[in-house]
């Protein structure tokens, strides 16, 4: 694994054919790398859990960026933004979506996938309107999903997200 600013590159070697416009050819071997954006440890975000998992925001793969689920959560300083105010946390996760796709060389216009997860059905209009302001014109498919709870009780809502890079772009 090697560390360049808040990205890990990992190579992982596999005989064969190089499959996707990332692989190199190296010795026979094709050499994918998957570059991880903001790696982090959850004792970091959730200290009142017992957890001790490494983890990233964000994967990119063979062109596709793959977005962790974000929530009303401001990446740099790990504070919970919009206490009580779905909108405000669907905001949230929305800029740290954009964020990241432009941390791994992509951009909303390259949005293909949202699934979007609600504490509360009744929360469906607030967010699904905020999340329409960010996809204006791009036409991602979209799964959304009620559940029982997210991983702290003041989160309402959590969106992730599947992006590409475009072959002229990488």
């Amino acid at each position: 694994m090697h560390w360049s600013g808040k990205i890990y590159w990992t190579e992982h070697r596999t005989r064969g054919q190089a499959e996707a416009s990332d692989d190199r050819r190296t010795e026979g071997h094709a050499v994918t790398v998957h570059r991880r954006i903001r790696p982090f440890n959850t004792r970091d975000t959730y200290p009142e859990q017992n957890l001790d998992n490494d983890l990233c925001q964000a994967v990119v793969a063979n062109g596709t960026v793959y977005v962790r689920g974000q929530i009303g959560q401001d990446l740099d300083t790990s504070e919970s933004v919009g206490i009580g105010d779905v909108a405000a946390q669907a905001e949230q996760a929305m800029a740290n979506i954009t964020m990241l796709l432009e941390e791994a060389g992509s951009r909303m216009e390259h949005l293909v996938k949202l699934t979007i997860y609600l504490v509360d059905p009744r929360y469906r209009e607030a967010v699904y309107r905020t999340v329409g302001r960010w996809t204006k014109g791009v036409h991602p498919i979209s799964t959304g999903v009620v559940v029982s709870a997210l991983a702290r009780p003041e989160w309402l809502c959590e969106i992730d997200a599947v992006a590409v890079i475009p072959e002229e772009e990488k």
